[in-house]
This record gives structure tokens, C-alpha cells and sequence, in this order.
């Protein structure tokens, strides 16, 4: 099935404004309602939707009262989401809405929703470096480090579920999705990728008690470290927790620099993740610290050296 990602994640949440803030200062553009509901855009077009806990026309939440109360997926064409349509509704459970969206629940009964993705093509410089031994990639007088650049979030990169099966999760997303499993940690779950994008995934299932089935986070790909750095930077400057990172995870090669959120999940700026082709033999892992990143850094204030 040619499913290209995440397109949207739907959160219902306690205070709109709250959560508002944190996105907008995280880089999406607000293209929703006037209140702050509605959703907010990276520069692709993928995003999240935030709405009050109790608006209506929101899926149940989970037993937990996690925040997330829908994934949505972005699909190449019509007859993809015809073969989701039919693949889906073997269990009696699918809907179609008057836009065309397909809207299941998978198996442990996170809410679905399946579209035509509204990914927009970028077309946008990647972070260059210069390289002893290579060839230069910026050229005579040209800066690298500018501390006023914008660094947005480009695209929806990833979303990790906490799930209390991760096996049966795993069998849901390859046999009725066609994802493939990328890498795996024993005793944690599989990275899955779907058909129709290279990233490394797109999609972490870790086992956990019931308790805490929900979202773990959600990430945005940056255009490169240095825009990662620039970003979370200035998140700490005006506030917010600094959860994990920067760093560089192992597995998908990213770098990594997460933040808490309102949303009662973790919000992540990545960057430079590793593509994939059906070439690849996934590798396997204990879950480990020492297997989570290659190395871990921690933020601090700004200092200079001085005589």
C-alpha cells in the first residue's frame, strides 16, 4: 500500500492556549481557527490539530486519557485508500468521511484516519559543510553559522507509541498496512517504515504496561543540526524543559532534542535520519541505553573562554 506517512496528529487537550504557545514557539504556522483550535503547519503542510478535550467531533480517548486521539496517515492516490477502505473493513470498523478520509482504529485501538496526503513538494537547501579531504559545499565567504536563521520544522517526521503489545501492533501495521520493520530493540518493539517513504521510520512501537498506552512523542525534521541546535535552543531561552538531548540516536542516525509539552507528550526537532531502501536487513538490539544514542549532550549557558 503506498502510504507515505504521517500527514496530521489530532490531540485534545486541556488548554488550548497552552498548547498553542508551545507549537507556535516550536515553529509550526497556525492555519486554523481564530480561538488557537485547528491546525498547525510545518513547511510541507504535515502538522498537528489541537481542540479542546471534550469537542465533539474528536474520536474517544484512550483508557489512559492520553492527549493524542488521532493518527493520519497521507496516502499517494484514490486506490490506495480504496485498498485501505477494503482491507480495513473486514473488522467492521471503518468510516468515510464527506472529505473522503478513511477512519479505523487499529488494533489496540488507536483512532486512524487515511487521506490523500497534503504534503506539499519543498524544495530547500540541505544544511552544507565543509569537509577536510571533500569538496567544499559553501563556497568563499559564505557563513555558516547564523544565529538568525529561521530553523522550522520542514516535516512530520515520526510518531512513537507506548502500547502494552507491541507484537500484535507489529503484525497490524505490516499485514494490513504493508509497513516494514526497519530495526528492533528486544524488549522495546520495532522502527516500521510504510511503503512509500525512505526514512528510517516513521512509526516506534515500545511495549509498556496498559497504563501508559498512548503517544511517547512526535517528531519534525529540521533541515540539518544545526538548525536542531538553533531550534532547541531557543526553546530553553524562553522557557520550556529540555527533556532529552541533543544528541544522536544509533538507530535512524538521527540527531535528536526533545522537549515537554502541554500536549502530555514529548515534542522532538531531528535531523539528518538515515533512508532506506527493501534492501535493508533490520538490525537487533537489547534495549539499552547504551543502544539509544551514540552520544548525549547536555545544554548549559552560553560561555566564552577568556584570559
Amino acid at each position: 500500500m503506498k502510504i507515505v506517512g504521517p500527514d496530521e496528529l489530532v490531540f485534545g487537550v486541556d488548554s488550548v492556549e497552552a498548547c498553542a504557545a508551545f507549537i507556535t514557539d516550536f515553529g509550526l504556522k497556525h492555519v486554523g481557527e481564530k480561538d488557537g483550535s485547528g491546525l498547525y503547519e510545518a513547511l510541507d503542510g504535515t502538522g498537528l490539530s489541537i481542540y479542546p478535550k471534550d469537542d465533539p467531533s474528536l474520536p474517544p480517548p484512550l483508557p489512559t486519557s492520553n492527549m493524542l486521539r488521532k493518527t493520519i496517515y497521507g496516502v499517494e492516490d484514490q486506490q490506495t485508500l480504496d485498498q485501505i477502505k477494503d482491507e480495513l473493513s473486514k473488522d467492521g470498523q471503518v468510516q468515510v468521511q464527506p472529505d473522503g478520509t478513511v477512519e479505523a482504529v487499529d488494533d489496540l485501538g488507536f483512532a486512524l484516519g487515511f487521506r490523500i496526503t497534503r504534503r506539499r513538494k519543498l524544495t530547500l537547501l540541505p544544511e552544507r559543510i565543509n569537509s577536510p579531504g571533500a569538496a567544499p559545499q559553501r563556497g568563499f565567504n559564505e557563513i555558516g553559522a547564523n544565529e538568525d536563521a529561521a530553523a522550522l520544522p520542514r516535516t512530520l517526521s515520526h510518531v512513537v507509541y507506548f502500547v502494552p503489545d507491541a507484537a500484535k501492533m507489529e503484525a497490524f501495521y505490516i499485514q494490513r498496512l504493508g509497513f516494514a520493520v526497519m530495526d528492533r530493540f528486544t524488549g522495546g518493539g520495532p522502527f516500521l517504515r510504510p511503503a512509500s517513504n525512505t526514512d528510517h521510520h516513521t512509526l516506534f512501537l515500545i511495549q509498556t504496561p496498559e497504563y501508559m498506552k498512548g503517544i511517547e512523542h512526535f517528531a519534525f525534521h529540521m533541515q540539518g543540526p544545526t538548525e536542531l541546535m538553533l531550534a532547541g535552543s531557543r526553546m530553553v531561552k524562553k522557557g520550556y524543559q529540555s527533556f532529552w538531548g541533543p544528541g544522536r540516536h544509533k538507530f535512524g542516525s538521527n540527531w535528536f532534542w526533545y522537549f515537554n509539552s502541554p500536549m502530555g507528550t514529548h515534542a522532538e526537532f531531528d535531523a539528518d535520519m538515515d533512508v532506506f531502501d527493501d534492501k535493508w536487513e533490520p538490525r537487533v538490539l537489547p534495549m539499552r541505553t547504551e543502544h539509544s544514542q551514540i552520544f548525549l549532550l547536555e545544554h548549559r549557558e552560553k560561555w566564552a573562554p577568556g584570559g
